[in-house]
């Protein structure tokens, strides 16, 4: 379980034969901890001075950008939360939806705004205010379509994270907010049967 705020921006040494291996300035990572790279919850398998070595999936490498990564790409990586932290960002699984496509990244004074465009598998699970995964970085949607979202991203969050170097065109991984996922199916299966006293009784208000 992450929390979707950045530690670290990795560098990939090599991704070859669905294995990726990263520096990182984080120094106290062992083997089969769980770390997001880009929003993907990844085991480390080995661990060295400057980084780790991690594996990912047929399905992980189909759903996600990961095998689009390239020697000297820079990832945001963040650790597994423990249970004695403060609780920041929201809820991320690691567990990646899908991608989205960065169709325009625009500068507001001291703000970013980015419109993103995406499939409806991704753009279901997104309101406007909630929240979301981009690459692995909690951010706020400010408004939603069915072909996509727009965020504003705020200077400090913009700087240290891998969205500083992102163009117009980059591909990025999505989460959506798990909790919109758990609705989603409640809602549909009982959809015939909702009622001021169903919701109530189930905890939503």
């Amino acid at each position: 379980m992450f929390t979707g705020l950045i530690e670290d921006i990795g560098t990939v040494k090599s991704v070859l034969d669905s294995k990726i291996e990263i520096r990182t300035k984080l120094d106290d990572i062992t083997k089969g901890d769980s770390i997001s790279v880009n929003g993907v919850c990844l085991t480390a398998v080995f661990v060295n001075k400057d980084g780790f070595v991690a594996d990912y999936s047929p399905n992980t490498d189909r759903i996600t950008s990961l095998s689009k990564l390239k020697q000297n790409s820079k990832v945001n990586l963040e650790r597994a939360i423990k249970l004695s932290s403060r609780f920041g960002g929201h809820i991320v699984s690691g567990h990646v939806d899908g991608t989205a496509e960065i169709e325009k990244i625009e500068k507001l004074g001291h703000f970013f705004r980015v419109i993103f465009s995406c499939g409806e598998n991704i753009s279901a699970y997104c309101v406007d205010k909630g929240s979301v995964a981009v690459d692995g970085i909690s951010l706020t949607l400010s408004s939603v379509s069915t072909l996509g979202f727009e965020i504003f991203i705020i200077p400090e969050t913009f700087n240290n994270t891998i969205m500083r170097f992102k163009k117009e065109g980059s591909k990025v991984n999505i989460e959506t907010d798990i909790l919109a996922k758990y609705v989603k199916k409640f809602v549909s299966k009982r959809a015939d049967n909702i009622s001021l006293e169903m919701l109530k009784e189930n905890g939503f208000f």
